[in-house]
């Protein structure tokens, strides 16, 4: 239809184990600079590349995400990754997404370190040619060779939007393992998380 307006969509995925200050801080300056109507959270139930690991409970982590993102009208969570069977991979959930969302524009949010490995992802081509773009966060200390990149999905880089964001230096291993050795970490998370990790007694690991 002539001059309609298509939504674009930022998909954002994670574990959220903690959602966390750079979290909130990536996805606002996502949704600024790539001209996002909304960002969508898709939060993983079993994420591939951890299998081993010990995840918080998904119940626990979206009552975490809920409570981060109450205040911020264009995020949105979606629990579409808990009705795939595991493991939940970009490639079917950008797919369900295109079906769900069949006029909006779906942009995928990643770092640029994703993005230098995405070859190595689950079926990394079909992922790109179902994606209107890629928004990229850039990080000094990645070097793109983009060679290697368009040779193995040729036209990745005309969907590449980069954008920056505050630099900062939290991420959710690192919150773990700070509750879990006694540390200070109150101001890396929204107050409304912090008070759930104390209700949970979360990642108070044996020995601590």
């Amino acid at each position: 239809m002539a001059g309609l307006t298509l939504l674009r969509v930022g998909v954002f995925g994670g574990t959220f184990d903690p959602p966390h200050m750079a979290h909130l801080a990536l996805a606002e300056e996502a949704l600024h600079q790539l001209n996002l109507s909304q960002v969508l959270w898709m939060i993983t139930p079993n994420p591939p590349h951890k299998r081993g690991v010990e995840i918080t409970p998904f119940v626990i982590r979206l009552e975490m995400l809920k409570e981060a993102l109450k205040d911020y009208a264009r995020f949105e969570i979606s629990t579409l990754e808990a009705e795939l069977p595991p493991p939940q991979y970009a490639v079917e959930t950008v797919r369900l997404l295109r079906e769900k969302l069949p006029d909006s524009e779906l942009f995928y949010l990643m770092g640029e370190d994703s993005l230098r490995d995405l070859p190595l992802w689950h079926q990394p081509a079909k992922l790109v040619s179902l994606l209107d773009g890629i928004g990229v966060l850039r990080r000094p200390e990645v070097v793109l060779d983009w060679e290697i990149l368009e040779t193995s999905l040729p036209g990745l880089r005309e969907k590449v939007f980069f954008f920056n964001a505050p630099l900062l230096q939290i991420a959710s291993h690192e919150i773990r393992q700070r509750i879990s050795s006694g540390q200070p970490y109150r101001y890396m998370v929204p107050e409304g998380v912090a008070r759930i990790i104390e209700q949970y007694h979360l990642y108070q690991f044996p020995g601590n």
